[in-house]
């Protein structure tokens, strides 16, 4: 199956991008208020706030795997959507220690659309509802890797050994050693699997032939969409600094 050639954008995903980015946007604000500036402390761990979270991580993962249906230049852009991760990593280290990030959303993203774009020839030739189907299983499957078992979703089937958790270098992987932190985690292992739903996703909604949904634009949503990594890129330093005029220093 060959995706159409764009004549007209999908302005769509970019709207679902946007909502996702400004959705993560406030949400990162209330994190910062009540997390860095200890307001309130159990703030992320409230079934809502969690449920808040993963729909803002669900959705932009999704999307970016839709995308790359799109992406003429796969391989570009996945290096420098990780080197965008590191620099994440980088600033979080030399500025703000308490929330570091190691291997967080970025990093993510762009290794899955290195992986995927290479993977791209044997994954063409499975039918789309198949590699949906599979993609999301093995999603479900590993979802605790990081905490050690499997399972479908929280139900767990088997622990891990504890011999994958004893190098801290295959914490990318999904297997953190004892002491790992970070304040943005997304290993490749379950994460890549969404990824790769989303890809298959979009293949299945133009085998479906409905894809000419997707046509559908506003504007303004549309724009911030395009543009969603410079406002990942620029939002943290802009909300801490809204923040440091508010309530002074960090504690």
């Amino acid at each position: 199956m060959k995706i159409k050639s764009l004549s007209n954008r999908y302005n769509l995903i970019d709207v679902i991008r946007a909502l996702s980015i400004i959705s993560m946007v406030v949400y990162h604000l209330y994190y910062d208020i009540f997390i860095v500036y200890e307001r309130d402390p159990a703030f992320d761990r409230y079934p809502l706030v969690i449920l808040w979270e993963r729909s803002i991580c669900f959705s932009f993962i999704i999307v970016s795997g839709i995308s790359l249906n799109f992406s003429r230049h796969a391989y570009r852009r996945g290096i420098i959507v990780n080197l965008c991760g590191f620099a994440v990593t980088a600033v979080t280290l030399i500025f703000l220690p308490s929330q570091q990030i190691w291997f967080g959303v970025l990093n993510l993203i762009g290794c899955a659309m290195l992986i995927t774009q290479a993977l791209r020839k044997p994954l063409d030739r499975i039918h789309p509802a198949v590699g949906m189907t599979l993609s999301i299983a093995a999603f479900a499957l590993t979802y605790n890797v990081p905490f050690r078992y499997l399972g479908f979703f929280s139900i767990p089937f088997a622990e891990l050994s504890p011999a994958l958790y004893s190098c801290p270098c295959l914490a990318f992987l999904g297997f953190p050693a004892e002491g790992f932190d970070s304040a943005d985690y997304f290993p490749l292992i379950p994460w890549l699997f969404l990824f790769i739903f989303g890809y298959f996703l979009w293949r299945y909604i133009a085998l479906r032939g409905r894809d000419e949904f997707f046509r559908f634009n506003i504007p303004v949503l549309s724009f911030i969409g395009r543009h969603s990594l410079i406002i990942y890129m620029a939002h943290q330093p802009i909300l801490y600094g809204i923040c440091l005029l508010i309530f002074g220093a960090e504690p």
